[in-house]
C-alpha cells in the first residue's frame, strides 16, 4: 500500500499539538483534519502542521482514515465510539477510558469492526524497554519509580491514571500473572485526587511489584528496577539507558545493554499507522489499556477507602 494514510486529531492541548506534529512529519501518512473544542486551537495547529481545521468531529470523519483522540478522558468513550462506528482507526491516549465499562465497550466495537484501537501507553514504545524485554527472564520483584513536577493538566483524575498507569500497563505486560493482593496508600496535595501514591502489588506467581508515583515532586524520574532468577535490570526511561548485572562464577558482573535511543511518541503513532495500514493489531489495544484501568481504579478505590478525610490544599 502505497497512498498515505489520511490522519486526524481530536484535541490539540500539549499532547494533541504533537500528535499533529508528528503525522506531518510521517511519510505514510497524511494529516488533513483537526478538531478541538476550542477553534482558534485547532487552527493554531493546522497553521503550524497542515491539514484544515474543522468545526465537529462529524466534519472531521469525512476527511480521515484514522484519528487521535487526545480530549479529556471522560470524553473518551463518546468520541471513540462515535469514531469506530463511523469506521475509523483510533489511537486514544490513556487511560482510555474513566470506567471499565466504556473500556470494554470501545474494545468490543473495534474488534466487532475489525478496526484498530491503540491506546497511548507511551513507555512501551521506549527503546529502554525494548532493552529490558530482550533480555526478560521470569521477573520475581520490581521497582518502579515516576516522579515528575506538577503538571497543571489532567487534574480531573488522580496521578495514579495520569501517570501511574503506565507503569502498571508495563508491569502487567511483563509478569504477565494475576494481581492476587493491592497494598495502596496515596494523598492529595494540590489537586482534587491523589498527588502521590505507593502500591504493592502482589502476583499469583509470586512476582511482587513496589510502585511509587508523584506529580508534585521538584525533579523528574522514570526509573524500573526489575530482579530475576538471573540478573538485575536497571531502566532509565527519561534518558533511555539501562544496566544489567549478572552473576557469574560467584561474582556480579556489568553487562553491556546497547541502545538505540529515538522519541517514543513518535515510534508509537508510527507503530498506529502500520497497524492501521495493514490491518494489525497494535501492541496496546483495548484489552491491555482496559486491563491496565482496571488495576489503576482498584488501586485508586482503596486509597479513597484508607483516606478519607484526605483533603486538597487548593
Amino acid at each position: 500500500m502505497n497512498t498515505k494514510l489520511r490522519t486526524g486529531v481530536v484535541g490539540v492541548g500539549s499532547m494533541g499539538w504533537n500528535h499533529a506534529r508528528i503525522y506531518s512529519e510521517l511519510e505514510t501518512a497524511e494529516l488533513t483534519a483537526i478538531y478541538d473544542a476550542n477553534p482558534a486551537a485547532a487552527e493554531r495547529a493546522a497553521r503550524k502542521f497542515g491539514g484544515k481545521s474543522v468545526a465537529s468531529l462529524d466534519e472531521l470523519i469525512k476527511c480521515c482514515d484514522a484519528v487521535s483522540v487526545a480530549a479529556p478522558t471522560h470524553l473518551h468513550h463518546e468520541i471513540v465510539m462515535q469514531l469506530l462506528g463511523a469506521g475509523r482507526h483510533v489511537l486514544v491516549e490513556k487511560p482510555i477510558a474513566n470506567n471499565p465499562t466504556h473500556a470494554a465497550e470501545m474494545a468490543a466495537l473495534a474488534r466487532e469492526r475489525d478496526l484498530v484501537l491503540q491506546v497511548g501507553h507511551i513507555e512501551r514504545f521506549n527503546p529502554a524497554l525494548d532493552a529490558l524485554e530482550q533480555r526478560l527472564n521470569r521477573p520475581r520483584f520490581l521497582e518502579v519509580t515516576r516522579l515528575s513536577p506538577y503538571p497543571g493538566r489532567s487534574l480531573d483524575i488522580g496521578v495514579v491514571l495520569d501517570v501511574m498507569i503506565h507503569d502498571l500497563e508495563i508491569i502487567l505486560h511483563l509478569v504477565r500473572s494475576p494481581v492476587t493482593s493491592i497494598d495502596a496508600v496515596g494523598v492529595a496535595v494540590l489537586s482534587k485526587g491523589e498527588d502521590i501514591a505507593s502500591v504493592r502489588l502482589h502476583f499469583a506467581n509470586g512476582c511482587v511489584a513496589n510502585v511509587t508515583a508523584s506529580r508534585i515532586s521538584m525533579k523528574k524520574m522514570r526509573e524500573i528496577r526489575l530482579f530475576q532468577e538471573d540478573a538485575y535490570l536497571s531502566l532509565n526511561y527519561q534518558k533511555q539507558t539501562a544496566k544489567m548485572f549478572r552473576l557469574k562464577e560467584g561474582r556480579i558482573v556489568r553487562e553491556r545493554v546497547a541502545i538505540q535511543k529515538g522519541e517514543p511518541l513518535l515510534r508509537e503513532i508510527r507503530h498506529f499507522v502500520e497497524c492501521a495500514r495493514a490491518g494489525a493489531q497494535p501492541k496496546v489495544g483495548g484489552i491491555e489499556a482496559a486491563a491496565a484501568l482496571d488495576l489503576a481504579l482498584r488501586i485508586t478505590r482503596q486509597i479513597a477507602e484508607r483516606a478519607p478525610q484526605c483533603t486538597s490544599l487548593s
